[in-house]
């Protein structure tokens, strides 16, 4: 009896055997596919703060760029004041002359 149920029960144990070995490989499988979807997904959140953190900074450099803007525009109408300013003192603006003081009179007007 030993020798007819002797292949019997190896070949029940070499078919469990080769269940367990192919259990074992899916859930390996299984394992690395998690680790690499894993590993893409953290790429992609890196991507996402190197892109938020350059946005900020490009965010600072437009505020600062319109600061200076302003700067400039203010900067360039006081000198085209100034230059203004020089041209009627020298009398080059047309139109204007000096005033003759015999002509001129001065009102007083009340508080």
């Amino acid at each position: 009896m030993s020798s007819i149920a002797g292949p019997a029960v190896s070949r029940a144990r070499r078919e469990q055997n080769r269940k367990q070995l192919a259990g074992r490989r899916l859930l390996a499988g299984g394992v690395v596919w998690i680790v690499a979807v894993a590993v893409l997904l953290a790429g992609v959140v890196a991507v996402n703060v190197a892109v938020l953190r350059s946005n900020l900074n490009l965010d600072g450099v437009n505020r600062q760029r319109a600061r200076l803007k302003v700067d400039i525009a203010s900067l360039q109408a006081k000198v085209a004041s100034t230059k203004r300013t020089d041209a009627i003192i020298r009398g080059a603006t047309p139109g204007l002359v000096t005033a003759d003081p015999a002509t001129t009179s001065i009102v007083n007007l009340p508080h």
